[in-house]
C-alpha cells in the first residue's frame, strides 16, 4: 500500500461532515510537524483551520484544501460503508475519497518525499517556504474557515505567492484540467408586492406573478457580457420561485424568486445589481430585493505556477493539461484577492457529492507526483 493511500483511507474513515474536522486535521499536523512545519490551529465557530508553514523565506507556496465532506445520502443506497474505505481493483470509495480527503494525503505526502531531498531543504531555507491552508469549513457556509485564516496571515504580514488548491478538477484523467480561476457567483432573494384577494375578482387584486412576467423576460434575455478567452458570458438563473397560499381560488399577494448569477470578470456585482434593479423599475413594480456575494471571479491567466503545473502533468502523465474556469466556487475565492497566482488542481470530479464516491489508486499516486514534480520545479 502507497504512503498516499495509506493516510487517504485513515482520514476517509472520519465522518467528519461540516463543519466537524473529529480529528483529521491532528492527522495531518502531525505528519507535518514529524516533516519540519511549524503548525498553527485556528478555531473560529465551530471550524477548526490549520495553518502550518516550513521555511520563512519567499516566495510562499500554499498547498489549501479542506478536511469536511458533505453528507452521505442515504446510506443503505452505498455498496460499502461510506467511511470505511474500501478498495476494489483499483478503485479506493468512500465519502471523501475525491472532494478531496486523497488530495489533502497526496499534497502532504509529496512534501514528506521532498524534504528528504537535501537540495530541497537547502533551497527553502534560502529562497521559499511551504504551506498549508486546510480547514473543515469549505462545503458549509465557508464564513469560519479559509477567509479566517486569510485575515489572520494578513494580520501577521505572511503573503501567499501561489497556491494550489486540491479540488477535483480532472474530467477523464487525473491532470487533463487545471483550473486557473472561477466565475463569481451573486445571488438575489426578490420578493414581488401585489395585492392578495378573491381569484373571481381579479380587478380588486394585483397577480405578483403576472406583474413579474415582463420582468422575467427582460432578465432572461439580458447579455450581461460576451464573456472573454477564459470566461464565459454571464448567466441569469432562476433557482427557486414560489407564490399562492395552496388554494386554487386566491390570488397571491406575494411572489418569492430565488435566482443567481455566475459572472465573469467582464462585469462587476455593482454593474449587474443595476441593470437588475432598472429592469425591475422599468417594469414599474413593487419588491424587495436582498443580495448576497458569495464570491468575486479570479483569474490566473499564466505565471510560474501555471507552468509549474503544466510541466510537472506533462511529466507526469503525458498528457496537455486544459486551462478551464468552469464549475462553481471554491476557496481559491478568498485567497486569489491577496494577489496570490491561484490553481485548483486535483483528480477526477465526476462521483463528488454521489454515492460511492471513489478515485482510481493509480491516480492518487500521479497526483502525489505531480504535486511533488511542481514543487521542484518552483524550487528546484
Amino acid at each position: 500500500m502507497s504512503a498516499t493511500l495509506e493516510l487517504a483511507k485513515q482520514l476517509i474513515s472520519i465522518p467528519s461532515v461540516t463543519p466537524d474536522d473529529l480529528g483529521c486535521q491532528k492527522i495531518i499536523a502531525d505528519r507535518l510537524s514529524n516533516a519540519g512545519f511549524e503548525i498553527k490551529s485556528l478555531r473560529y465557530g465551530e471550524v477548526d483551520n490549520l495553518w502550518a508553514r516550513y521555511g520563512t523565506k519567499s516566495p510562499l507556496f500554499v498547498f489549501a484544501g479542506h478536511t469536511d465532506v458533505v453528507p452521505t445520502g442515504p446510506v443503505e443506497q452505498w455498496h460499502s460503508d461510506p467511511f470505511t474505505p474500501t478498495v476494489s481493483g483499483n478503485v479506493l470509495t468512500g465519502r471523501g475519497s475525491a472532494d478531496m480527503k486523497s488530495s489533502i494525503a497526496a499534497m502532504v505526502c509529496a512534501c514528506e518525499v521532498l524534504l528528504e531531498n537535501n537540495q530541497a531543504i537547502s533551497a527553502l531555507q534560502t529562497a521559499g517556504s511551504i504551506g498549508f491552508l486546510i480547514t473543515s469549513d469549505e462545503e458549509g457556509p465557508a464564513v469560519d474557515g479559509t477567509v479566517k485564516v486569510i485575515e489572520y496571515l494578513e494580520s501577521r504580514h505572511e503573503k501567499i505567492d501561489w497556491c494550489l488548491v486540491g479540488e477535483p478538477t480532472s474530467t477523464n484523467t487525473v491532470g487533463d484540467v487545471i483550473k486557473n480561476g472561477r466565475r463569481g457567483s451573486f445571488s438575489g432573494d426578490l420578493t414581488i408586492h401585489g395585492v392578495q384577494g378573491h381569484i373571481a375578482y381579479p380587478q380588486l387584486a394585483q397577480n405578483p406573478v403576472h406583474l413579474f412576467a415582463g420582468a422575467l423576460q427582460d432578465l432572461c434575455n439580458e447579455v450581461w457580457d460576451n464573456g472573454n478567452e477564459f470566461f464565459p458570458p454571464t448567466s441569469f438563473q432562476i433557482s427557486n420561485i414560489h407564490a399562492g397560499t395552496g388554494a386554487s381560488n386566491v390570488i397571491p399577494g406575494d411572489l418569492h424568486v430565488q435566482f443567481n448569477l455566475r459572472f465573469s470578470t467582464e462585469i462587476t456585482e455593482q454593474i449587474i445589481k443595476q441593470r437588475v434593479e432598472n429592469i425591475l423599475d422599468n417594469h414599474q413594480l413593487k419588491y424587495t430585493l436582498n443580495w448576497s456575494l458569495s464570491g468575486q471571479p479570479f483569474l490566473t491567466s499564466g505565471g510560474e505556477l501555471v507552468e509549474a503545473a503544466k510541466q510537472a502533468i506533462k511529466s507526469v502523465c503525458n498528457i496537455d493539461s486544459e486551462l478551464s474556469t468552469a464549475g462553481g466556487t471554491s476557496d481559491g475565492r478568498f485567497i486569489a484577492p491577496t494577489g496570490a497566482q491561484v490553481i485548483e488542481l486535483g483528480p477526477v470530479n465526476e462521483s463528488i457529492h454521489k454515492i460511492d464516491e471513489n478515485i482510481n489508486i493509480t491516480e492518487l499516486d500521479k497526483l502525489t507526483e505531480i504535486y511533488l514534480e511542481t514543487l521542484k520545479r518552483l524550487f528546484l
